[in-house]
């Protein structure tokens, strides 16, 4: 029997504004064709995100009923139940994410709680205290991410991951996170498709939130300018390759390919 060839190379694609838009999760041009490709000639690839909104399930369903093909797909959700050692929370995030974790038996509005959970939102001055008060007192923080940048209706804002940095320099504690661009969520998305970290492409909106730090672990970095980064005179640090949108992308690969065929 012949052995099965193992892929030499894989992808991990962000979904919002790198898939979808944001606000009504419209697939941009080329994003649905570009997972029908990779399908098609066995390029294993895993849709991951960050989004703690949208119920696991509902997000799946969503993108298959757009036209979306694919095996594997992974959110913060999915690593979060793991990495906390009590039921005793205190929840600060979108009400999917305490519904999420009340269906697995956490408490999510304690007074004392023993960890804190921290999802991507527009914090007030008065949830900002209350998180640090927890923290001095000890209480260990789980964060969903550590993006820099909030969009909140087309606007900018300090992200979950700029928060933490900032509530770390207030306290002194420390902070656990469980989505991108966690070493515990990365692997477990590489485990997924079997492949090396510098066998991996990721492409995400995410400069500072995703690239940089997969670019460290050694994947190769696409930035697609629908999202958090607007225009390349915003870039300091370069990930490997920048496109306008995933469709040019997807374009360049098809004349890659194209060319491979002529050679």
């Amino acid at each position: 029997m012949e052995e099965k060839k193992k892929p030499e190379r894989g992808y991990f694609i962000d979904i919002e504004r790198t898939l979808v838009d944001l606000k009504y999760y419209i697939p941009y041009p080329g994003a649905v064709e570009l997972t029908h490709y990779l399908k098609e000639k066995g390029i294993p690839f895993v849709l991951v995100t960050n989004n703690t909104s949208i119920p696991s399930n509902l997000l799946w369903e969503y993108l298959r009923d757009e036209g979306f093909v694919f095996d594997h797909y992974l959110n913060p959700l999915m690593v979060l139940v793991e990495e906390l050692k009590s039921k005793n929370l205190k929840v600060y995030g979108h009400k999917t994410l305490k519904a999420f974790l009340r269906s697995k038996g956490f408490e999510v509005d304690s007074d004392h709680p023993e960890e804190l959970v921290l999802g991507s939102k527009l914090y007030t001055n008065e949830e900002l205290n209350e998180i640090i008060e927890h923290m001095f007192r000890g209480v260990r923080v789980v964060a969903t991410n550590q993006s820099p940048i909030y969009i909140h209706e087309k606007k900018r804002y300090p992200g979950l991951g700029a928060i933490l940095r900032m509530l770390k320099y207030a306290t002194q504690r420390g902070y656990r996170v469980v989505g991108k661009p966690s070493i515990h969520f990365f692997e477990r998305a590489r485990k997924m498709i079997g492949l090396p970290y510098d066998k991996i492409t990721i492409i995400s909106d995410d400069l500072q939130g995703d690239l940089l730090p997969a670019k460290k672990m050694g994947m190769h970095t696409v930035l697609v300018l629908t999202g958090k980064v607007k225009s390349e005179k915003e870039i300091i640090q370069p990930p490997d390759e920048i496109y306008r949108e995933i469709g040019d992308y997807f374009e360049k690969l098809k004349r890659a390919e194209e060319g491979d065929r002529q050679n």
